[in-house]
């Protein structure tokens, strides 16, 4: 019997997806609910699953654009799985059961042979059998020929039959300084949805950027003084992304148009605070959401943000948690960034961007004196944030970045 295995439903914005890697092989023996292969559409990657145990019949190919409920693979179940070796009990059972007919039955003339002669002890057994071994090719030298694991152990896999001479791999040739050659890769799902969707916002959306600078000396003398105590607590590093976090979610009660988005010729304004937080994962950037930040401590956003990072490398993300978010925070100072205009995550407002800390020269109380400076970009859409409003939001998110104790007061 085969049972066609297709591509389920993903998301209902999600038409197609592109097969991007088979776990398993064709033709190979697959349990129920065994992982098979992973798909990726423009929002995540996900895995395939088998619905029943048998032998795997690939149809589809790695590269592959699949739309929703086309065929992926066969499942074929008559005789599939390969022969696993017998568990030490049911071993130790029909040793015991042999054993038992040898005591009642009639004394026979010795042989030299015995019901244990070629029987592997439970240990040898499982031993032969991750190696692929025959135990009847094994010559036993416990008691009455039999298999003990020391003669399991040393057992030698037989050799394969000899492969025929497969010619030299093609070695790929230096690149030659001055030569002019050229590669075409295919893009990603997920690479074609974010240049459509970056290219929407720049043609849609009034997009200005402003910027200001934050002295980070105070949020770093305080983790100074309090990281050891928050892990011990917490078992959570204390970083910066919960301070910005905490910082943002302050002043959107001042400025609730930055936290807002437009829907058709009307403004949607937000009672919550959900974080779209920017992530560099393998297969490009994603934006994973922390649902409700506004209403969490340092160190629920702190787990929350190891945890969806986490999940966006091992590319373990779910659309749920990407689909939303009304306002993102985006750090490239990670990777260097000393300033930059990030772009709206449409259908926000506006994005906050991070960049690199650096010890400058600032006047301070009519004394130069050198600081750790982060330089702060605000993008906002014009269309529904004024000047004032983009300004005072990023002013109020300095004030209380530069003295935390208002931050944490809520003042």
């Amino acid at each position: 019997m085969s049972l066609e295995i297709k591509v389920p439903p993903v998301g209902e914005s999600i038409t197609e997806v592109v097969l991007s890697r088979w776990v398993k092989n064709d033709g190979e023996a697959v349990e129920m609910d065994e992982v098979i292969a992973e798909l990726e559409s423009d929002k995540a990657t996900f895995e395939l699953t088998a619905e029943q145990a048998g032998t795997l019949k690939i149809v589809a190919a790695e590269g592959d654009t699949l739309a929703i409920g086309a065929v992926v693979c066969s499942i074929e179940t008559g005789g599939a799985a390969a022969p696993k070796a017998e568990a030490p009990a049911a071993v130790e059972e029909k040793v015991a059961i042999a054993a038992d007919k040898q005591a009642v039955a009639p004394v026979a003339e010795k042989t030299g042979d015995s019901y244990a002669t070629g029987t592997p002890s439970p240990a040898a057994g499982k031993i032969l059998a991750e190696k692929g071994v025959d135990a009847a090719s094994v010559n036993g030298s416990g008691v009455d020929g039999r298999i003990t694991k020391e003669d399991a152990l040393n057992a030698a896999k037989p050799a394969a039959a000899p492969a025929p001479a497969a010619k030299p791999a093609a070695v790929s040739a230096p690149i030659v300084p001055g030569s002019r050659n050229e590669r075409r890769e295919k893009m990603s799902p997920l690479r074609k949805t974010v240049a459509k969707r970056l290219v929407a916002v720049k043609n849609e959306t009034a997009m200005l950027t402003t910027f200001n600078e934050v002295n980070m000396k105070p949020i770093m003398d305080l983790r100074g003084k309090y990281k050891d105590q928050f892990k011990e607590k917490h078992g959570v590093g204390l970083g910066f992304m919960s301070f910005f976090t905490k910082a943002v979610c302050e002043a959107m009660k001042d400025f609730p148009a930055v936290n807002a988005r437009i829907d058709g010729d009307a403004v949607i304004f937000n009672d919550f605070v959900d974080i779209s937080i920017a992530v560099s994962a393998p297969k490009g950037l994603v934006v994973p959401i922390i649902r409700n930040a506004e209403s969490m401590t340092l160190a629920q956003i702190e787990k929350s943000v190891i945890e969806l990072a986490t999940k966006a490398r091992d590319s373990k993300l779910t659309i749920e948690e990407m689909t939303g978010g009304t306002f993102t925070i985006t750090n490239g100072g990670v990777f260097g960034s000393m300033m930059s205009t990030p772009i709206i995550n449409a259908p926000q407002s506006a994005i906050l961007g991070m960049h690199n800390i650096i010890e400058r020269p600032i006047a301070e109380k009519g004394e130069v004196v050198v600081r750790p400076m982060m330089y702060l970009a605000l993008s906002y859409d014009h269309r529904i944030i004024d000047g004032r409003e983009s300004v005072g939001f990023l002013v109020r998110v300095k004030q209380l970045l530069e003295d935390p104790a208002r931050l944490l007061l809520g003042v």
